[in-house]
């Protein structure tokens, strides 16, 4: 049985799970190829910028260095951060070291929400493909069934062709749920390594920024 027979044999629950799983799919891969490159991209340059950094002669000549690695803008919101006026703002009270803090943190944040971007559709993909799938099964077999209860005896070659196709349904959720939750789990790690190296950068930055002498 083709793709376009079961289309053709579908009642219109069926087909509009079917419309779901193939939207998830499409989106997932879309996710999972694009932040790859991304990921990709920030891994190779977040290191190169954070030794370009350390290898200036002065802030504004870091600054520049940095500009011409960090192509993804992952490494130069943690260092406009340390520049922010505070004066006269709440933002402002405390000591220098709780006030680079508070603004480095808030950089982190945005930096990590946009790498971030994405995860929640692989999650959402990787959890409800398979009850999307179970559900077409469950429906196309209880269709099945329905249709042939009115129909006199009925033999196995009446419920094998029917609960077959019905199957296909639940197939279809697993091919979309696995490769959501292996992209979900990958892309969560590279993330993790890159929160790890600009956390580690920013901590070294707020200790620079608070030396008076720096």
């Amino acid at each position: 049985m083709g793709l376009n027979d079961f289309w053709l044999h579908s009642d219109g629950v069926n087909r509009v799970l079917a419309l779901m799983l193939l939207a998830l799919s499409v989106g997932s891969w879309v996710v999972i190829v694009w932040k790859w490159r991304l990921l990709t991209r920030v891994a190779h340059d977040v290191p190169r910028s954070v030794a370009a950094f350390w290898q200036a002669a002065s802030f504004d000549d870091a600054r520049l260095r940095v500009a011409q690695f960090d192509r993804e803008a992952c490494v130069l919101p943690l260092l406009d951060a340390t520049l922010l006026p505070l004066g006269g703002t709440l933002a402002a009270a405390g000591e220098r070291h709780q006030q680079l803090t508070r603004v480095l943190r808030e950089a982190m944040q945005l930096v990590l929400r946009r790498l971030q971007w994405g995860q929640v559709l692989l999650a959402t993909a990787g959890s409800t493909s398979p009850f999307i799938g179970l559900l077409g099964t469950v429906w196309g077999i209880f269709n099945a069934l329905s249709g042939m209860a009115d129909g006199g005896p009925i033999r196995i070659e009446q419920i094998a062709g029917p609960v077959g196709e019905a199957l296909v349904m639940t197939a279809a959720g697993l091919a979309v749920a696995i490769p959501a939750v292996l992209g979900y789990n990958l892309l969560g790690r590279r993330i993790g390594h890159i929160e790890a190296e600009l956390e580690g950068f920013a901590h070294d930055l707020r200790a620079l920024a608070a030396d008076p002498r720096a």
